[in-house]
């Protein structure tokens, strides 16, 4: 018998609040059960294991941010609208570290083309039209972004930075500019 009250969705939520309270590595459908109190089989009537849970903590993950970056770009251009969707991620990641961590989940072909992924990409792209960037170097700084925010956020979260100053603010404000002169001065093949 289905317990009332527990759906997809629900499970989701309580292990995306999970991986942010013990890591998402943590996050099993034992763990769950053990949290809602029930068999582990009665939530194999709204997920299909560990996999399909993970993925679904992923692509909720994914949706949030997305939403919180195209909210945080409205309006802006240039420098202004590169260091909002940066803070974007990097204050994505301090208030919800599992989640982010979840964020970077390699999805199967399905679920990535089903994820908000494209959406981030669009919202990068959109800011690096304003840079007057063309393929392929649109493509290049695209990544160049996504590997800077996820590897400094990625540093910093894990304690990189702790023992040294200027402090990370600092030099998150700092990266941010030379990014942007990166970006309005984009190297010729």
């Amino acid at each position: 018998m289905v317990r009332a009250g527990l759906t997809a969705e629900r499970l989701t939520r309580a292990g995306a609040e999970m991986a942010d309270e013990v890591g998402f590595e943590q996050v099993t459908v034992s763990a769950l059960a053990r949290q809602f109190d029930v068999k582990v089989a009665s939530l194999y009537s709204h997920i299909k294991n560990s996999q399909d849970l993970r993925t679904r903590i992923a692509l909720l993950a994914l949706e949030e941010l997305a939403d919180r970056g195209a909210a945080a770009l409205a309006g802006r251009a240039g420098k202004d609208a590169l260091a909002a969707l940066a803070n974007v991620y990097r204050d994505y990641a301090h208030e919800h570290p599992g989640r982010y961590a979840a964020a970077q989940l390699r999805l199967d072909p399905e679920a990535a083309a089903a994820s908000a992924g494209s959406r981030h990409a669009q919202m990068t792209r959109a800011i690096l039209r304003g840079y007057d960037l063309q393929e392929p170097d649109q493509t290049h700084a695209v990544r160049l972004l996504g590997s800077f925010f996820h590897g400094y956020v990625s540093l910093e979260m894990g304690g990189g930075f702790s023992h040294s100053a200027p402090d990370t603010q600092e030099t998150w404000t700092r990266m941010m500019d030379a990014l942007d002169a990166l970006l309005r001065n984009w190297p010729a093949p």
